[in-house]
């Protein structure tokens, strides 16, 4: 016979009851002591600064977690998502080129865009003709050859057009429209760019899928590095316009405290919206496709469509972020785009936090991109008093100090992620999965 409630345990009790989360507290009070020492050494313009990009970063890692944390998609290409975000924000908010439009460049910029669609209609047709009973390898050699001869004409009036505004113009200038248009479409080019990938690579293995991304980001790295036309290569666009007061019209503290607030908006939006996700019932899918894809399968559930799905989503989150990472700091310069900064680094921030957790994710990004900021000055500090002590004692004075403190930058985190993979591999503050009876 089952005892009533009054009369239970009070070891039963106790296990009904919600326990504190003393580990996040401890773990955002100690963060938090970080930030404010931060404050008082570095001043609170710096301090600021740091923040924003840290919150910038943090969308990059929420992007990063339900691709990797919810799903096990290990995506190494973060870089060229945060690329295309970036010239997204770029395009949309410089001022507009009214030379450019004066002339007849847009328009015949405008027909070698329609024959490349012309010319992928037309691979997309002939790869369709098995409906009328065509064979499979006339099919593939017909769509090789019409595809290699549209390149081919497609190419030579595309670099007559873009020599033509590079020698004219410059390049194409932007659409003088709000900053945060460009977030937006810097998100949905983001995610539409991921959904061709993971169409042609998310049924290929981990490791293949590592590969695969990193290659892309690369092409997509190259590209806008090279399109002056379209980007001024590495020539570089500045300023950029903030959605928010700029410096010059409220002071440095005051324009990155406003920025801040927008970033920390976006975040809460984005984190409610994933913890819903997460524990409704297509985050449970989602969870029971990465752990046993078998299984899964067995139960009906459309494993590439899911997958899919779950790829888009993050690239659309490295897209916003990529944009407003470039907005901030002002400047779209294609080859500030680096593996170490915008890849290598937000894998670190989602393991030090816990994949699949989000609140792990936001704890870890902000306290690795603080590690990573204040290592620096840290290393520069102790340098100095290292050849203070030994130009005392040895006459040893060493040159070049300020380039081998940013070296000791890497490292610190290399050091860091050693330590979390050996004392904590699930992350500081693991995924929580919750059991039913």
């Amino acid at each position: 016979m089952t005892a009533p409630s009054s009369q239970r345990p009070a070891s039963s009790a106790t296990s009904d009851r919600r326990t504190l989360p003393i580990r996040e507290l401890v773990l955002f009070g100690g963060l938090a002591l970080v930030v404010l020492a931060v404050f008082a050494t570095m001043g609170p313009a710096y301090s600021t600064r740091m923040l924003v990009e840290a919150s910038c970063y943090a969308i990059l890692a929420l992007g990063l977690t339900i691709q990797w944390g919810y799903a096990g998609q290990f995506n190494a290409g973060i870089m060229g998502f945060v690329a295309l975000g970036g010239f997204s924000a770029t395009f949309f908010s410089i001022p507009v080129n009214h030379a450019f439009w004066a002339s007849d460049l847009p328009g015949r910029l405008g027909w070698v865009l329609l024959a490349m669609v012309v010319v992928t209609a037309i691979v997309f047709a002939i790869s369709r003709l098995d409906r009328i009973g065509v064979p499979k390898l006339l099919r593939t050699t017909l769509a090789i050859v019409a595809g290699l001869i549209g390149y081919l004409v497609v190419i030579s009036w595309l670099r007559s057009v873009t020599g033509d505004i590079e020698s004219q113009v410059e390049f194409i200038g932007g659409l003088g429209l709000p900053v945060w248009l460009g977030w937006i479409v810097g998100g949905a080019l983001a995610g539409g760019v991921g959904y061709f990938i993971g169409h042609i690579c998310l049924g290929l293995r981990s490791d293949y899928l590592v590969i695969a991304t990193l290659g892309i980001a690369e092409i997509i790295k190259a590209f806008l590095k090279n399109s002056d036309w379209l980007t001024r290569g590495t020539a570089t666009i500045s300023p950029l316009p903030w959605p928010v007061p700029d410096p010059g019209q409220v002071g440095f503290l005051t324009a990155r405290s406003l920025y801040l607030s927008v970033t920390v908006v976006m975040i809460a939006v984005i984190f409610f919206l994933l913890h819903r996700a997460y524990h409704a019932p297509w985050g449970r899918m989602i969870r029971a496709i990465r752990d046993n894809e078998v299984s899964a399968a067995a139960m009906g559930k459309s494993i590439n469509r899911r997958r899919q799905e779950i790829f888009v989503f993050g690239c659309i989150l490295m897209g916003i972020g990529g944009a407003v990472l470039t907005s901030f700091n002002g400047l779209f310069d294609p080859q500030g785009y680096l593996p170490l900064n915008h890849t290598f680094l937000v894998l670190v921030m989602v393991i030090l936090g816990g994949p699949g957790n989000n609140l792990g994710t936001l704890f870890g990004a902000v306290l690795v991109y603080v590690i990573w900021i204040m290592s620096g000055p840290m290393a520069l500090a102790v340098m100095h008093a290292i050849v203070a002590l030994g130009a005392h004692w040895f006459d040893w004075q060493p040159g070049n100090l300020d380039s081998r403190a940013l070296q000791a930058r890497v490292f610190v985190i290399g050091l860091l992620i050693l330590l979390v993979l050996r004392f904590a591999p699930r992350g500081l503050i693991p995924e929580k999965v919750a059991h039913h009876d």
